[in-house]
């Protein structure tokens, strides 16, 4: 028998008593009101003897009080926000994916407020996403925490992940953290891809629509032994539909082909150390332009017509090591490697490029007497080499960037934390640098958390990639570089980031609303400048010469209306100005102001919908003013509704069809192209479409896994 220490022994009927001690021992005082002595203890039965007189009493209690199991039900949230962790992190889950069709990751972000996607022109189909109110390749973007979209693949490495691979994703907007680099100025994505360690088996996703896409994507894994484990992920799509429903003369989207191949080891030797080595094979051919264009036979000076020809070979390994011993101290090296090769062509004008990247990292993360006190330091190698042909002029680049850098985090209480972090780099053409990055957490209780960020953020601009719309189009390029060692000739992009955010979560009954708002402050010490208003049949490229900043602020409230139903409202405003040769100017093509709307609805049975509806305010086009009356366009665009809804059905949690429509009011844009019926003039811009090309597109799809 053991004492049970802290028993509760008091007279019944009465409120005075004891507690046993260390021994199990008590003593308590003859009661005048009552001869029954209660005994209780947490997880056994009460017991109550009779007692008449003093002395000493013997209690055992034996049976111990086995309650009923309990359940604790919490409805986790698509997207979550953690209320801990020093920098405002989202972690969107393959639940919030699966609201839309979501075929690359351009798509992901449907019911994502704080990004936006739109297209980079009205013939090529290239998708661009915007965060801030700045484009998405000032945006770090990671696959699993390795540099991933840029370079090359700044705009067009969208497509090359397609959104059934995607097993969660995490973004953060503002300064986050130095460790995997120095580019990041509005932010932060990291994409986490399906693994050997997933829960799913197998699985497999099929998508057709209207507009002629077809589509294929798996998955399946396989534990080879106790140590290592393998997994595969497919894909294969293609548009094969000619579809002009504006009747411009144009492709509303290209035809298309792609092929996507990853396999991926994991190893574990279940004593502290974790490796993982994989490759990832992309292959895309599209072809826009003219209804008729064919590229193999079509005569190029008659027809016009472009297509993008591009091949992409990408490996990476990791390697971690634990000290079972001092699990606090882990040490983790990541490699990647990337070899990619474009062939492509807009009307006359040829765009050939290659890049060729190597990056590697090391991190070693200990703690400072307690883990109260985390760090993490490491160094770091980015190289780079680019060939570019445009036109009959060679860009060629080789550019290599040694770097050092570590975090310090306080987590020494409940309600205050903070990171404090820097790298020091070395660019061979821009010298040496500094990134300073600052993260303040403070929670007051635990439902609101009040963060600060701030930071330094430097990138080069590979000016062509960036700006492929560009391309469609018949404007001179002109490139004004100071300095014929750098890059294009032009100086690194720098700016400085602040933001300030607040969670709130406030209980309504049994309901639970979260407010959520952002607000963030960039600014440009220097920005590469693409000036399509100096003249419309031109584009200039420089450095800048004045002010250049990004305020953006957003609102965001979720609320779980009933068990059945959830509600996601947002509103942004961007106030977004660069220095266009001498004048302040909104940036162009960009929208001010935004209002979303989300709703989910679970019917039961298996049955889910889901409706997003988007209000996008007036953007500034470039000034069309010098060009003949009938090839100009007004100044400002009408604001404008786009909204999305899927119907799904699911059997056993592992089968499920869905049937979805993207813009189903059918908002378009019916003349998209300056000059179409003379494709061959100085006139003819496509690269100033501000709104949705394709109208309402009808899509159907099933998906299914085994667990």
């Amino acid at each position: 028998m053991n004492p049970l220490i802290g028993a509760n022994i008091m007279w019944s009927g009465e409120k005075m008593g004891t507690v046993s001690d260390l021994s199990g021992n008590f003593e308590i005082s003859l009661s005048q009101n009552s001869k029954l002595l209660v005994v209780s203890y947490v997880g056994y039965s009460t017991d109550t003897i009779m007692i008449d007189k003093s002395g000493f009493v013997n209690i055992v209690i034996s049976t111990p009080n086995l309650l009923d199991a309990v359940t604790i039900t919490h409805k986790k949230r698509t997207t979550e926000i953690s209320y801990l962790e020093t920098v405002k992190v989202q972690n969107i889950s393959s639940k919030e994916l699966l609201k839309a069709a979501c075929c690359n990751l351009a798509e992901s972000f449907d019911t994502t407020p704080a990004v936006d996607a739109s297209m980079t022109d009205a013939i090529t189909g290239t998708k661009k996403i915007e965060m801030l109110g700045l484009a998405g390749p000032y945006v770090q973007i990671t696959r699993e925490n390795i540099p991933d979209v840029r370079g090359l693949a700044a705009l067009q490495g969208l497509n090359y992940t397609p959104g059934p691979w995607v097993e969660g994703m995490q973004l953060n907007m503002g300064a986050g953290s130095v460790v995997n680099g120095f580019e990041s100025i509005t932010g932060q994505i990291n994409v986490e891809l399906k693994k050997p360690c997933d829960e799913e088996k197998m699985s497999f996703n099929a998508y057709g629509s209207e507009a002629g896409r077809y589509e294929m994507n798996t998955f399946a894994k396989q534990e080879v032994n106790e140590n290592w484990s393998t997994a595969t992920l497919l894909h294969a799509s293609a548009r094969i539909q000619r579809r002009d429903h504006n009747h411009d003369g144009y492709l509303d989207m290209p035809l298309s082909k792609q092929f996507g191949f990853i396999n991926r080891w994991k190893y574990t030797n279940n004593n502290g150390q974790e490796g993982q080595i994989g490759i990832k094979v992309s292959y895309l051919d599209n072809i826009s332009g003219q209804k008729s264009f064919n590229p193999g036979e079509s005569d190029r000076t008659k027809v016009w017509g472009a297509n993008i020809k591009t091949n992409r070979t990408e490996i990476w390994g990791k390697r971690g090591f634990v000290n079972l011993a001092t699990p606090y101290k882990t040490l983790g090296f990541q490699f990647s490697g990337v070899y990619h090769t474009q062939d492509a062509q807009f009307g006359s004008r040829v765009y050939d490029a290659t890049q060729k990247s190597l990056y590697f990292n090391m991190i070693y993360q200990s703690i400072i007497d307690n883990t109260d006190h985390q760090v993490r330091v490491g160094s770091s190698f980015q190289w780079d080499q680019f060939h570019e042909l445009v036109d009959s002029s060679h860009y060629n680049r080789n550019e290599w960037v040694p770097g050092i850098f570590g975090e310090y985090t306080y987590k020494g209480s409940e309600k205050f934390s903070v990171l404090i972090g820097g790298r020091a780099d070395y660019h061979n053409n821009f010298g040496l640098f500094f990134t300073p990055r600052l993260n303040i957490r403070y929670a007051p209780d635990q439902s609101t958390v009040f963060r600060i960020a701030a930071g330094r953020g430097q990138r080069t601009q590979s000016i062509f990639a960036e700006h492929v719309g560009v391309l469609a189009s018949n404007r001179v390029i002109t490139i004004v570089g100071q300095n014929a060692q750098n890059p294009y000739g032009l100086n690194a992009e720098v700016a400085w980031n602040l933001g300030v955010s607040m969670t709130k979560e406030i209980k309504l009954g049994s309901r639970n609303l979260l407010i959520s708002f952002d607000a963030n402050r960039i600014d440009f010490v220097n920005q590469i400048v693409a000036d399509f208003d100096r003249n419309p049949q031109q584009i200039w490229f420089y450095n800048l010469t004045g002010k250049s900043y990004s305020n953006s602020a957003q609102l965001q409230l979720e609320i779980d209306v009933t068990k059945w139903l959830d509600v996601r409202l947002a509103y942004r405003y961007n106030d977004v100005k660069t220095t266009f040769g001498e004048k302040l100017l909104r940036k162009p093509l960009v929208s001010p102001q935004r209002a979303f709307a989300n709703t989910a609805i679970k019917f039961g049975k298996g049955w889910t919908f889901d409706y997003t509806i988007n209000w996008l305010n007036s953007v500034r086009i470039p000034s069309t003013a010098s060009n003949p009356l009938q090839y100009r366009w007004e100044d400002k665009s009408p604001s404008y509704f786009l909204s999305n809804a899927q119907l799904s059905k699911s059997w056993k949690g592992n089968f499920e069809i869905y049937l979805g429509g993207e813009n189903i009011f059918d908002y378009k844009l019916h003349n998209p192209i300056i000059a179409a019926g003379q494709p061959f003039s100085k006139y003819f811009d496509s690269s100033l479409a501000w709104g949705p090309i394709m109208g309402v597109n009808v899509y159907i799809g099933l998906r299914y896994s085994i667990k």
